[in-house]
């Protein structure tokens, strides 16, 4: 065999193993539930660094437009998998008991919602209750929104008043004055309160998660026809998922450089100081070191269940047995992924 064949036929071998190789990829679409903001790190992180590839899939992540279309998106077959707030996929169940392909929860990684009620302190606002008889303002699909009766209750307010406006208002008429307080997860809405020239220490936070409400925030859903064909795909999505979330917690700064691939045009120093807000408050919170990262306890998910159906006014009430299934997820050693507790 002279030089130039002997080229030639590696050269053959190696694009049949190519060939090879990406017929062997499992193709996944997924759809996260927001913007290419900080968070969405966790989920690029490993397609960046080819973990998911490593692990013989050819995922294809998209942004989204929040949970509800999410849930709605992977319920329609367009997506197979996507991130979700657990209480959206809870309602979806709920209110679509016949729907043929109900999405599932398959890891839990928002182990609280990062729902919260911001106002600012010369409102003299300081607490739950001094919320009573307030104006409060938030779009009418916002998790926090929704889930107010909830907050409400536990902290005994009395009747508030709700002003309903596009996202991208919401800060803006606290800011006016137009309102009292707003609900949104606590760590886009103190940045883009920030944004508008807020000083942090000038803003009150009231955390659901440090109120009295221990609802759990989003998940990595999966459709049932991809968990009946493939959950092996599944398994080793969430395994490549949980490696890469763990370079992210730990690397935030690298990190982010993945989201601005995706985005140009992105704030890196602000979408850093994101990333990291969300990973202290509801990735890595004392519930999630507790519990474990990925999981949910079952007593925990029965009780958001029966308060999302209450707080929601669902068609039917919430089975909690049918909106979670944990049977793929990683190893133990794999889901050890939470950077060290901050002291």
């Amino acid at each position: 065999m002279n030089k130039r064949h002997f080229l030639q036929t590696a050269a053959a071998i190696a694009t049949l193993a190519t060939m090879g190789t990406a017929a062997a990829q499992t193709p996944i679409k997924f759809q996260l539930d927001w913007r290419f903001e900080g968070p969405a790190a966790l989920f690029l992180q490993p397609a960046a660094k080819g973990y998911f590839k490593q692990a013989g899939l050819d995922v294809t992540i998209d942004s989204g437009n929040g949970s509800g279309g999410t849930v709605t998106r992977v319920a329609s077959g367009t997506y197979d998998m996507g991130f979700a707030d657990m209480a959206a996929l809870m309602e979806f169940h709920a209110n679509n008991p016949d729907a043929p392909n109900k999405p599932v929860a398959v890891m839990m990684v928002y182990n609280n919602t990062p729902a919260a009620v911001l106002a600012l302190k010369k409102s003299g606002i300081t607490k739950p209750a001094d919320l009573n008889g307030k104006k409060l303002g938030a779009p009418v699909f916002d998790a926090g929104r929704k889930g107010f009766p909830i907050f409400q209750k536990a902290n005994n307010i009395g009747n508030v008043a709700w002003t309903s406006m596009d996202p991208p208002l919401r800060e803006t008429m606290l800011v006016r004055g137009d309102i009292d307080a707003i609900t949104g997860f606590s760590f886009t809405s103190l940045l883009n309160l920030e944004a508008r020239g807020v000083k942090a220490e000038d803003v009150v936070i009231m955390n659901y998660a440090d109120n009295g409400v221990k609802l759990y925030g989003n998940a990595i859903i999966a459709s049932p026809k991809l968990i009946a064909e493939n959950p092996a795909a599944i398994k080793a999505f969430l395994t490549a998922f949980a490696k890469g979330a763990k370079d992210a917690m730990a690397n935030p700064t690298a990190a982010i450089e993945t989201v601005k691939a995706r985005d140009g045009i992105i704030n890196v120093p602000l979408e850093t100081r994101r990333l990291q807000l969300a990973i202290d408050a509801v990735v890595a919170s004392p519930d999630a070191r507790k519990e474990g990262f990925g999981q949910v306890v079952p007593g925990r998910l029965a009780l958001m269940a029966s308060q999302v159906s209450d707080a929601y006014g669902t068609k039917t009430r919430v089975d909690a047995g049918k909106v979670w299934n944990g049977s793929m997820l990683p190893a133990a050693a794999d889901l050890n992924v939470l950077p060290p507790a901050k002291k």
